[in-house]
């Protein structure tokens, strides 16, 4: 089988081996791939590997040996997999293998913005609290997270673990959810959008990007929130709507936002956020950990081995 990985970069940026998807046939790697080049490089391929590149009805025309699509991700919103099912090409996703990193993630935004480390790390070496009268030194508000409201939308596999450590924070768990109470998690209680909103100290986001979900942050339901609630993406970008984000900061309607994802990626200098007034922001990193990257790597391997023998797993294109 030839198998060609177009974009492996981000998955495998050298710490990680190639062995085991080696052992599955003669495979070509490319770190990325521009969109002028994806049919000539894939030119003659059974088998596919993506992570962002785009695999469109006009890409697949051109391939007509693409039996299989294996995307690096959970989300698969890159390949036309309506016109892969007509041509009877397989698309794989890896589910559920960065739960743990980005839950992680979550709360490494929220002590940032409680606990202000790395700023208290900044002041120490610039010689604020050899200088200080005091045995104790802050400039900044420290926050406690026990007893605070946590609100989730999307109580998935991510939502249901930061739910998890939210509770053993001490915090009240409230979530945008269609799952009926009866069916929620112990320590869930779900609400309204309106409810969510009003009542988050902590608003965190784990759906995926639908019409139903694009700009649920907007300048509407952020004029619900309290002015020292905070928000948290760790889901899709569009999620928020960037300028009324941005302007809620700045003007201190909101306390702060953590956001690991946003828009385009990476994003225009221009982007209102990347300025904005307590917005932390991580580079796409939720999912990154060696760990997680390690499990992804594992089940795409698992996934193009299960298609090979038969048994496929994971097949997004049915």
């Amino acid at each position: 089988m030839k198998i060609v990985v177009l974009d492996g970069y981000a998955l495998n940026p050298g710490d990680l081996s190639w062995d085991a998807l080696k052992a599955l046939g003669d495979c070509t790697f490319y770190d990325r791939t521009p969109a002028e080049e994806v049919v000539t490089r894939a030119q003659g391929a059974e088998a596919i590997l993506i992570n962002k590149v785009i695999l469109s009805k006009e890409v697949m025309a051109a391939l007509p040996d693409l039996k299989y699509i294996g995307v690096f991700a959970t989300g698969y919103n890159v390949v036309d997999v309506d016109e892969a099912k007509r041509r009877g090409i397989v698309v794989t996703n890896i589910p559920a293998y960065s739960t743990d990193s980005v839950a992680q993630t979550v709360f490494a935004h929220l002590l940032t913005i409680s606990n202000q480390v790395a700023h208290y790390t900044q002041e120490i070496q610039s010689g604020a609290w050899t200088q200080s009268p005091d045995f104790a030194y802050w400039n900044t508000p420290l926050l406690e997270w026990s007893g605070k409201t946590l609100g989730i939308v999307g109580l998935g596999n991510i939502g249901q673990a930061v739910a998890r450590i939210a509770l053993a924070f001490g915090m009240k768990v409230i979530a945008l959810t269609s799952k009926k109470k009866e069916e929620l998690p112990e320590g869930i209680s779900p609400v309204s959008r309106e409810e969510l909103f009003r009542q988050s100290d902590v608003l965190t986001l784990h759906c995926p990007l639908t019409p139903a979900t694009k700009g649920l942050v907007c300048a509407d339901t952020l004029a619900w929130m309290k002015p020292t609630a905070v928000v948290i993406n760790t889901s899709r970008g569009p999620v928020i709507n960037e300028k009324d984000l941005a302007k809620a900061l700045n003007e201190g309607k909101i306390r702060a936002a953590g956001v690991d994802v946003l828009s385009s990626e990476p994003p225009q200098a221009d982007n209102p956020l990347l300025t904005a007034r307590n917005c932390y922001i991580t580079p796409h990193i939720a999912w990154a950990t060696l760990e997680a990257r390690t499990r992804l790597m594992q089940i795409a391997v698992n996934n193009l081995k299960s298609y090979q023998t038969g048994d496929c797993i994971n097949n997004v294109a049915v």
